[in-house]
């Protein structure tokens, strides 16, 4: 575990097993920040413990200082014949979207990035992206996110990423989402 500070909280490296020590914790926040229903953290757990297993997998939490977690962030390098890499393959094939550059050729995917609704705004989620992303060898970060105002939304316009695919539904969720990506590194 690599600690690192900021403001009031800090921020910190997690190993594999320190991410599944605080699974319930980080499933707990997603739920909350992406305003699912409480059945859907045990449908995401198997799901997130594999993702562990995959090149290139990365975590970075931030930390109250009495230590509990107040948001997560992890990804790892995307390919083909991952779940999400063929959703999004599928769907630009769909659209017949030719984009200006070859997104899934080389990318890190951020695959989930959350903070506690108790402690947006105050420059987590932005903190932990960053640090997260920092020394990725990918040429490309790419994500999916909810369309809309939210927080999220504009830091990611605010750091430079751009549309890759818009109005895309993942099964399970009736919200329209959009992929989104930009070079790396980060400025």
């Amino acid at each position: 575990m690599t600690a690192m500070s900021s403001r009031c909280h800090r921020f910190e490296s997690l190993s594999p097993d320190e991410f599944r020590e605080r699974l319930p914790e980080a499933l707990q926040i997603y739920v909350r920040a992406m305003h699912y229903p409480p059945g859907t953290a045990e449908q995401r757990a198997p799901m997130w413990l594999t993702h562990v297993l995959r090149e290139g997998w990365r975590c970075i939490a931030a930390l109250a200082a009495d230590g509990t977690l107040l948001g997560l962030a992890y990804g790892y390098h995307g390919r083909a014949g991952q779940w999400w890499h063929e959703q999004v393959r599928r769907g630009l094939a769909e659209r017949q979207v030719a984009p200006e550059t070859d997104w899934l050729g080389n990318y890190f995917e951020l695959t989930e990035i959350h903070v506690s609704p108790d402690s947006q705004g105050s420059g987590i989620g932005e903190d932990m992206l960053r640090r997260l992303l920092d020394g990725v060898p990918d040429a490309h970060v790419l994500l999916s996110t909810p369309e809309g105002t939210s927080r999220a939304w504009k830091l990611y316009r605010r750091l430079g990423f751009a549309d890759v695919l818009r109005d895309y539904h993942f099964a399970g969720d009736p919200r329209p989402f959009a992929i989104l990506g930009r070079s790396l590194p980060l400025d």
